[in-house]
Parts: structure tokens; sequence; C-alpha cells
């Protein structure tokens, strides 16, 4: 499997090595000691979650409060999604980037997302599917999302599908809803970058 760091520090690509022949494909999407190779520690796996998404969905961008945030490991399994990391800690070198993998059916890439980023994605086709390997399980009260519209984040959303058809955005009311980087920062929302790394370092301990 080959590893990559993203724009946005701590975040990864992970490429894996496909095996086929006349009956198909084998891979390994997840591998343990790769994962505490790259970052560190080993992934502590406290949910499991999948979702289906219409062409034009987009969900995010979200994050959990630090501590203990959520990190997050994800592929798409069917479909096509363009999924994106970023940098939402205040403070950070590199606060308000983002970067960028396409997660899709055919490269059968993945993407980790450590604790204290925002994470989002959009779908590229009918029934994209995506799975997320979770290190802390889902909290109501702790979860909090930003405008993945922001123009001052400035997220370069595709306008055209997999088939090559255009894209309407559709977003949940909720994310629809969510306040710009500036506001969730003014609000206190989001978490710094000295206490992400405060707490990823507990992690490594």
């Amino acid at each position: 499997m080959q590893v990559r760091e993203l724009r946005v520090p701590g975040a990864l690509e992970l490429t894996p090595r496909q095996f086929g022949d006349d009956r198909g494909t084998f891979l390994e999407w997840f591998s343990a000691a790769t994962y505490a190779e790259a970052v560190g520690h080993p992934f502590t796996l406290a949910q499991a979650n999948c979702s289906v998404s219409a062409a034009g969905v987009i969900r995010g961008i979200h994050f959990a409060e630090v501590p203990p945030s959520q990190a997050k490991y994800v592929t798409c399994f069917k479909g096509a999604v363009l999924d994106v990391v970023v940098d939402i800690r205040v403070g950070s070198p590199t606060f308000g980037q983002w970067d960028t993998v396409l997660l899709d059916d055919e490269a059968r890439r993945a993407i980790y997302v450590p604790e204290g980023l925002g994470h989002a994605f959009m779908s590229l086709e009918d029934g994209s599917t995506v799975a997320y390997l979770c290190s802390a399980p889902y909290a109501p009260g702790r979860e909090q999302g930003v405008n993945p519209l922001d123009p001052e984040i400035g997220i370069e959303w595709p306008t055209t599908g997999r088939d090559g058809q255009p894209l309407t955005p559709l977003l949940s009311p909720k994310d629809e809803e969510a306040p710009s980087l500036a506001q969730a920062a003014e609000l206190g929302l989001l978490p710094t970058h000295d206490a992400v790394l405060a707490f990823l370092a507990t992690l490594d301990a």
C-alpha cells in the first residue's frame, strides 16, 4: 500500500495494491501495521459507518470536538466521490487550507482524516457508497460543522459527474445552515492547533 501525505498535515491518501484475475479483484483496503507505521499509533476502531449518496450530494464539512474528536479512515466501495479534508485548527500554519482525494471503485484509494480536521465529500454519481472506520463513536452533542460552500474556504467542488452530466449540489438542512469558517471561529466551535497536537501526543505515548 502506498501512503502519501496531503497538503493538510496529518491527512493521508492510501492507495492499495490490487490483484485481479478472471474471478475479479482482491485488495487490502486497511492494514493496521501500515496505519501504525504511517501515523505513529494504532487505530482504535469504535464504529464503522456506511453512506449511500445520489449524484451531487455533499456531506460535511463535519468534525467532532477535541478531545476525543474522531479520526476517520474512508473509502468508496461503489461509485465515486471527491473527498475533502480541511484544516480547521485555529493557529495552524495551514488553517483554512484543504486538499482532495478521488475515492472510487477503480483505484480504490482511502483517505485518513485525523482528529481535529474537517471532512466532507461530494458524490459524483448515483449510489456512491462510502465506508468509514471511526476511532470514536458518534456523539451528537460533540459534532460540529462548517458550511462546505463557504467562499472563504473556497473548495472547488466538481460541476460534472463521472458520467459527464452536470452536478447540482445537494446539502442537508443542517449542512446548509452550518456557519462559515470565520463564524465557527468566532463562536469558539473550532479546535485549536495546540489542543489537537496535545491530544495526538497522548495517542502516540
